[in-house]
């Protein structure tokens, strides 16, 4: 088999083989095929796509290319959840507590953040010795005992995978629903749990930026997911503006914590009670009434914020920052942002606000940047809120006063206020699940 041919079957078209795809995957993993002929075959994949079985038998090779995590030592039904990248997105810090406290078992890997996107390891990290890299024992043994762990990706996790990406990033061939899909769910098939969540994020702060694009994303990893034998379901949210008020890593773990205390923003709440109760229901814990009841129980009673301090402990975090968040205290630097004019605040850039919390040391613009655990924003005023001229829309923080004149002109440029409310968007737009879509309030 030569690599030439498969990438001329696929540029004219042609419908690739399982045995064609494991050459390329198993190819390329080992160093056989080189990068010029694999941007080409990527190039052609871009532009021809690739049906349902070529994508799923993709997203099978890519995960068995490394080590495929064995999930059998825990207790009980394992749930996973993935969310696709936005701007202040904390879901994980709040709904996988949740459903640990409701019996669900939560073994999570998760990333860092790159660009306008956060990563939750970093959030984590920010906690004073919280460790992220552990051993698959002892990953394994904090999840049975706390019933929760998330932490880094293994180095030799879907490795294919991380290859092939990197070499997307740089070949213009991201946007692609067949990669994207099985990029993420290689990874979530190697990490082993029984039942997974997606969270298809859709705007301008989001890969997909319709939610046309992310209703067919989902439709194709729920597919793919259901394949494999794991119940899967996926919900369609909203990023067109920041989720929640606060931005950058230490600010975002206080936010979550206020979230489980029952105080956090009515928006973030409001999303993480939809994910618990879809990570409930598939993990058979009863009606979709009687899950969203379990995860509002779980904040009420405290349960759930003591299985988040239980896990920061078990990781060698100090949980003394999870009941007194205060403890973080602030960055050294900060600035108030005040409205240019008067009006509705009409529209967020929510990409461009990321950008902002990364100009000020939250986020990092390439892999090897260091994050300041310090730095990020807190939003005063968000989509649909009235402003005074010279009003206080947001607050920067920051360890170093020369990132404040560019950042704060950056955030100036990402909002536009106007004399006419906007009309409000929904949170959630859809669920998708193997026997459809089906619309949010439907």
């Amino acid at each position: 088999m030569r690599m030439y041919d498969v990438i001329l079957k696929k540029r004219e078209g042609g419908e690739l083989t399982p045995e064609e795809i494991r050459f390329v995957v198993e190819g390329y993993t080992k160093g056989e095929i080189p990068d010029y002929q694999m941007s080409a075959f990527l190039m052609a994949v871009f532009f021809r796509g690739m049906t349902d079985e070529e994508t799923g038998v993709l997203t099978q090779a890519m995960a068995h290319s490394g080590d495929m995590v064995d999930l059998s030592q825990i207790q009980g039904v394992k749930v996973d959840k993935h969310s696709t990248g936005g701007v202040g997105d904390k879901t994980t810090l709040i709904v996988a507590p949740i459903a640990a406290a409701c019996g669900c078992r939560v073994a999570k890997m998760s990333g860092r953040g790159l660009g306008h996107t956060g990563g939750t390891v970093d959030k984590m990290e920010s906690i004073p010795g919280m460790r992220t890299s552990l051993s698959e024992k002892e990953f394994v043994e904090i999840v049975n005992r706390t019933g929760i762990s998330v932490t880094g990706q293994s180095g030799n996790l879907a490795p294919a995978d991380k290859k092939i990406y990197a070499l997307r990033d740089v070949t213009a061939t991201v946007e692609s629903i067949p990669l994207i899909a099985s990029s993420i769910m290689s990874k979530k098939l190697a990490a082993g749990s029984n039942c997974i969540l997606l969270d298809v994020k859709a705007g301008n702060g989001a890969f997909m930026k319709t939610t046309e694009d992310a209703v067919k994303l989902a439709k194709k990893m729920v597919a793919i997911g259901e394949r494999n034998g794991r119940k899967t379901a996926a919900l369609i949210t909203n990023m067109d503006y920041p989720l929640g008020n606060k931005i950058g890593n230490a600010l975002e773990v206080q936010e979550a914590v206020d979230t489980l205390r029952g105080v956090g923003p009515a928006d973030l709440t409001e999303v993480c009670l939809a994910l618990a109760e879809n990570m409930l229901y598939l993990a058979q814990k009863g009606t979709p009434d009687k899950c969203r009841a379990m995860a509002l129980t779980a904040i009420r009673s405290g349960s759930a914020l003591e299985r988040l301090a239980s896990m920061v402990e078990a990781q060698g975090g100090d949980p003394e920052y999870i009941f007194h968040p205060e403890k973080f205290g602030e960055a050294p630097v900060k600035a108030e942002v005040a409205a240019r004019e008067e009006g509705y605040l009409h529209r967020m850039d929510t990409e461009g606000i990321g950008i902002t919390a990364m100009m000020l040391g939250a986020g990092r613009e390439k892999k090897e940047d260091s994050i300041d655990p310090l730095a990020g924003i807190v939003l005063c005023k968000k989509n649909g809120d009235y402003v005074k001229k010279g009003e206080t829309i947001a607050v920067l923080y920051t360890s170093d006063e020369s990132r404040l004149k560019d950042a704060e002109e950056k955030y100036l440029n990402s909002v536009q206020i106007q004399a006419e409310k906007p009309a409000q968007e929904p949170l959630i737009y859809a669920r998708v699940t193997k026997d459809g879509v089906e619309e949010a309030g439907a």
